[in-house]
């Protein structure tokens, strides 16, 4: 499977902005994104992009969320920008390549009021 490593965490003031990176260990010809997960809360979908750079938002994020990716260095990112409390969870990015979905380890990202 594919090897995800994840990173740009951390704790953030409301309305401020982080980046989220995932690296992976060989070339993802399909869909890469990202996941969420707070505590007491469901997994959600917080966006996916396509080899050909086609995106999907949840609408929790649309206009202040942007993934992309470069696919020479395997790479997806998760701009966030105007931060709120209710981001705060653990991020989860994936890739799919084949019959697989391979997962990374999760980076928190705790924003505060």
């Amino acid at each position: 499977q594919v090897q995800l490593v994840e990173s740009g965490g951390g704790l953030v003031q409301a309305g401020g902005s982080l980046r989220l990176s995932c690296a992976a260990s060989e070339s993802t010809i399909n869909g890469m994104g990202w996941f969420r997960q707070a505590p007491g809360k469901q997994r959600e979908l917080v966006g996916g992009i396509r080899s050909g750079g086609s995106t999907t938002y949840a609408d929790s994020v649309k206009g202040r969320f942007t993934i992309s990716r470069d696919n020479a260095k395997n790479t997806v990112y998760l701009q966030m920008n105007s931060l709120n409390p209710e981001d705060t969870a653990v991020y989860y990015c994936y890739a799919d390549r084949g019959l697989f979905r391979s997962w990374g380890q999760g980076t928190q990202v705790t924003v505060s009021s």
